[in-house]
């Protein structure tokens, strides 16, 4: 007689929580857990502490007391601060849009067959940018003095004196110079990947078609070139809008202070309205509105990119 089947037979071992692929991805995760850490504390919290702090009345000693919209009345109410807007603005643009043209015309010569000693030229002209800001600012507060080169070469030439660091017009010029020494080289450099990035077939066959040098450059180097020209000026936008050392530094040298009318920035008035004057609120409330600003030109940027690569494509 067979024996009878028990009633409870020994339950099939589980599969393990723990699988591989699990292991695999929580590794994974612990590796790059450092920068996310790391950029939660120094990226996202200063970001909402500044928003929560720009409606607060706070020194940084006492206790923080709640204004609500009242700093962003004071500081949209400042004339100072929307001085040091339309200061952004100008200096901004006198320094990035020739700083960008500047650029794509040293990339297409780098890039040009004729050109000797390349990878010398790309060293002298992307050096600029790993130097120190502060040395740069000096040196360039010693060339724009009133008995400074600048102005000997233009006695030199017959013109007048220019009050670089005094005048509206001459402080602008004079930061917007520093902006174009230092990035100039660095955009070159973007441009310069971009291009050798193009096919040279493209040119062989354009120039069988008998398409000459200036039609190479509008109707295949630029069209290519787009992401390139893109990305570079969504930076030096962003950039410009953030401009502080060079101004800082250059107004200070001359003895006044670097919160002067023709040369103060919205990254100044944010400093000053901070450690200077002890208004950690507005100061706050400004780098909200900086921050507002470089969302909106950001994205102005990118619709313009938008519309004119779906021009492109239509065409």
């Amino acid at each position: 007689m067979p024996n009878p089947v028990p009633s409870h037979a020994p339950a099939k071992p589980g599969r393990p929580w723990l699988t591989e692929r699990k292991r695999s991805n929580l590794m994974a995760y612990m590796f790059i857990s450092p920068f996310f850490v790391l950029f939660g504390i120094f990226g996202v919290y200063p970001i909402f502490f500044t928003i929560y702090l720009s409606f607060y009345k706070w020194d940084a000693l006492g206790p923080m007391t709640f204004v609500g919209m009242k700093n962003y009345e004071l500081i949209t109410t400042d004339p100072i601060f929307w001085i040091s807007f339309m200061n952004t603005l100008i200096i901004g643009l006198l320094g990035t849009v020739p700083q960008l043209l500047a650029a794509l015309v040293l990339a297409v010569v780098l890039n040009s067959a004729l050109t000797r000693f390349k990878k010398l030229f790309r060293i002298l002209y992307f050096l600029p940018n790993i130097t120190s800001i502060v040395a740069v600012t000096l040196l360039f507060s010693t060339f724009y003095g009133n008995n400074g080169m600048a102005n000997w070469m233009l006695n030199s030439l017959g013109f007048d004196a220019v009050a670089w660091n005094s005048g509206w017009w001459g402080v602008k010029l004079a930061i917007a110079s520093m902006v174009m020494w230092r990035w100039t080289g660095y955009n070159a450099i973007i441009y310069l990947s971009g291009l050798q990035s193009i096919p040279t077939d493209l040119y062989e066959a354009a120039r069988i078609d008998g398409a000459g040098r200036w039609q190479q450059l509008i109707f295949i180097t630029l069209p290519l070139l787009k992401p390139f020209i893109i990305f570079t000026v969504l930076l030096s936008t962003i950039g410009s809008l953030q401009l502080f050392t060079e101004p800082y530094v250059f107004l200070g040298q001359t003895g006044t202070g670097s919160t002067r009318e023709e040369g103060i920035t919205m990254v100044i008035y944010l400093y000053s309205e901070a450690f200077r004057n002890g208004f950690f609120g507005t100061a706050a409330a400004t780098a909200v509105l900086l921050f507002i600003v470089t969302i909106l030109f950001s994205a102005v940027n990118m619709w313009v990119s938008n519309k004119l690569s779906g021009e492109g494509g239509k065409a």
